[in-house]
């Protein structure tokens, strides 16, 4: 999952994202641990996915919570 694609999704899809990603990793651990997966490196890529997914949704929480700003004044020029 790249980036790009995480920041046009709204909040709720970024935590349902969220949960999918932490449950396929937990599967893909357990998986591991029976010696039934076969792609160990898909590990690294949810635990990245989770990381990214994460991350976008501290940056819509930050933007949320900040209030729009007023425009500047403009200052007079002193002779």
């Amino acid at each position: 999952m790249k980036a790009e694609e995480l920041k046009g999704k709204s909040q709720d899809e970024l935590k349902k994202a969220l949960m999918d990603a932490r449950k396929d990793q937990f599967n893909a651990r357990l998986q591991r641990a029976s010696g039934q997966l076969e792609n160990t490196a898909g590990l690294r890529v949810k635990r990245r996915d989770i990381a990214r997914i994460k991350t976008a949704l501290n940056a819509k929480a930050d933007d949320a919570a900040k209030p729009a700003k007023a425009p500047a004044k403009k200052k007079s020029a002193k002779a």
